[in-house]
Order: C-alpha cells, then sequence, then structure tokens
C-alpha cells in the first residue's frame, strides 16, 4: 500500500494540555477497493489498511463511501420505470446479504480495530435495517467504543432505488480528545444547509467519504473547507473492473463492452485540505494508498477569524436554519407498554 503524506515526523505529537487548538493530530483517509460481495474480507482488508495507518502514527483514519457492503458502481438493479426484472431483484438480495446490522457482529469488529491500534476510525458501510438499506458512516474511538452513525440523508441519482433516507436525528458531531468530527457523504456535501447545521455543530474535522472522483470534487472539498474553517478529509474508494465480479453476474450498464479487468472504473482522489484551502495531501489518482497529512489544529482559530459562518459571519435576524433532529418514524404506537406486576403488592 502506498503511503502519500506531508514532510513532518513519522509519528506526531499530540498534547491536548490548556491549548488544545495548538496540537497537532495525524489524520489518514484510506484510498482502496471493497471485495465486493464478501463482507468478512473487506473486513479483513479493513484491518489491514487500518493497522497499516497506525504504524505511520495516524490517530484518525477515514475510510471511502460504502466501503463495507460496497458501492454498486455501474448497475441498475434491473430497474426501468414500471418494472423490475428477475435477475436485478436476485442482485438486490446478494446486495443485501452483504449489508450489515447496526449494532452487530461487524460492528463489534470494528469497534475492536479502532481499540486494537488506538485510533478513532470513521467508516463507510452498508447498513441493514431489516430489508431497507442505508448508506452510512459509523464513528468509534480509539478505546474501541462505537459513537454513532450518519446516515446519508439524500441518496443521488438511481441511489434511490436501493438505499432509503436518513433524517435529522443521525447527523451527529462527536467532541473528541483531537477535535469535533462528523461527516457527510458524497453529494449530499452539495446541501448548503446540512452543512450549515453540521458547522453550527461545531465541526471541526469534517469527513467526506465519496464515490465521486471527477475533478470538480475537488472544488467542492475546498470551498467547504473555506466556508466551514474545517480540515476536510474526503476519502474515495479506488476501483478497476476486477475487483467486482465478473459479467454475467455483475454488469456495468451501458460500459461492459468497453472495459477490460485491468480499467478503472473509480479513479479515486482523495484528498486532505486545511481550513485555508490549502491541499494537505493528495488528491491520489494512482491506485489504493494511505493518504495521510498533519493536522495543525491552531488552522482553524486562524481561519475563523476571517469568516465564522455561523458566527461572527451569520445575520440570524435575516437568515436562520431549523433543524429537526427527531427520528422520523413511519408507525407510532402511542400505548405505554404493559409494566410487569409488582410481586409483593
Amino acid at each position: 500500500m502506498a503511503l502519500v503524506a506531508t514532510e513532518g515526523p513519522l509519528f506526531a505529537e499530540v498534547d491536548m494540555g490548556a491549548d488544545s487548538s495548538a496540537a497537532t493530530v495525524r489524520a489518514t483517509v484510506v484510498q482502496a477497493s471493497t471485495i465486493f460481495y464478501d463482507t468478512p474480507a473487506t473486513l479483513d482488508k479493513a484491518e489491514r489498511l487500518l493497522a497499516e495507518a497506525a504504524g505511520y502514527g495516524s490517530q484518525l483514519v477515514v475510510f471511502p463511501e460504502a466501503f463495507v457492503g460496497g458501492y454498486p458502481r455501474g448497475s441498475n438493479f434491473g430497474v426501468s420505470i414500471g418494472n423490475r426484472t428477475p435477475k436485478g431483484k436476485e442482485e438486490f438480495r446478494k446486495y443485501h446479504a452483504s449489508a450489515i446490522d447496526v449494532p452487530g457482529p461487524e460492528v463489534e469488529r470494528l469497534a475492536g480495530m479502532a481499540g486494537k491500534y488506538k485510533v478513532y476510525l470513521v467508516m463507510g458501510v452498508i447498513e441493514r435495517d431489516g430489508y431497507t438499506l442505508y448508506c452510512t458512516v459509523l464513528f468509534f474511538d480509539s478505546q474501541g467504543r462505537y459513537l454513532g452513525k450518519h446516515r446519508k440523508l439524500m441518496p443521488t441519482a438511481l441511489e434511490r432505488i436501493i438505499w432509503g433516507f436518513g433524517d435529522g436525528s443521525t447527523i451527529p458531531v462527536f467532541e473528541t480528545p483531537i477535535g469535533k468530527i462528523g461527516a457527510a457523504i458524497c453529494w449530499e456535501n452539495k446541501m448548503p444547509l446540512l452543512r450549515t447545521a453540521m458547522y453550527a455543530k461545531g465541526i471541526e474535522i469534517y469527513c467526506a467519504p465519496t464515490a465521486d472522483s471527477r475533478d470538480v470534487w475537488q472544488a467542492s472539498m475546498t470551498h467547504i473547507a473555506l466556508e466551514g474553517g474545517c480540515f476536510v478529509l474526503s476519502a474515495n474508494q479506488f476501483c478497476q473492473r476486477k475487483d467486482y465480479p465478473p459479467p454475467p453476474d455483475y454488469v456495468f450498464t451501458g460500459t461492459e463492452e468497453d472495459l477490460n479487468p485491468e480499467s478503472v472504473v473509480c479513479a479515486g482522489g482523495s484528498v486532505i485540505i486545511s481550513p485555508s484551502g490549502t491541499v494537505l495531501a493528495g488528491p491520489n489518482y494512482d491506485g489504493e494508498a494511505l493518504i495521510t497529512a498533519d493536522l495543525d489544529l491552531g488552522e482553524i482559530a486562524r481561519a475563523k477569524f476571517d469568516f465564522d459562518v455561523v458566527g461572527h459571519y451569520s445575520r440570524p435576524e435575516v437568515l436562520s436554519l431549523i433543524v429537526r433532529d427527531h427520528p422520523a418514524t413511519p408507525v407510532t404506537f402511542t400505548s405505554a407498554p404493559l409494566k410487569p406486576e409488582d410481586p409483593h403488592k
């Protein structure tokens, strides 16, 4: 695995003493491919990558969107308006089987990895909730504790036929000894009101797992870093055709005839950007890699002096935002649960 890093000592020193804003945090974004339809093997690969990043002294490791469970690039699941094919339904069954329950044994294993390697872990997964799937990010601390999750609010385009929609109850920003950490997934990063909600929660390390490897994605990441006065860590997969099952089991609709096993179907572009808009590491389009940089948390205060979007640069008497952060459930039962009888009465 290639390491792409800024210059500096191999092991970053972090002193979260009286002046925590002056601390330095070593962070890594992972650029690697899922082992499609094989979740146990993907978790094994994740652990190898996590161990390698920890060996470089990383304290925070961010994985791409849908790393566990897979991003079904090129598939249409046999859907056209008014019709779903039997083959597409079977494809969804296999995809559903590759997803993970939250909580569940795979979450416990990921927590164990974070604790074993003493890193904060941000992991993109496909979450299974009954028979509905969600594109989700899971957060773990360096003690091996599961902190919580973010479900993608708005799947993009054909993603909406396979993934449910998140709600306002899973837009967390976690306060940790290495900074306030949160995440938005792929194109929901283009939603200004979602970003504003995260800024209002004080996000300092903004994780952006994605599946977008286009050059223009870099402009969005730089804008968010400048707008939010935060570090932006964007992790994408690097995938070749051979990383997916061969046809006819898996078909890249409309492009399969133009592909060979070595064809790149997602070129990565993972990047780390400072609050001043400086690219600290990446973007990388060369292959699987660990992209690493040291984050000077003092940069946040220096950037906020110029522009604090929910502070001194806000105008709440003119423009304001209301976030409905309660769970949006389709069925609510109003009856109170029955209490067991008191044996002493």
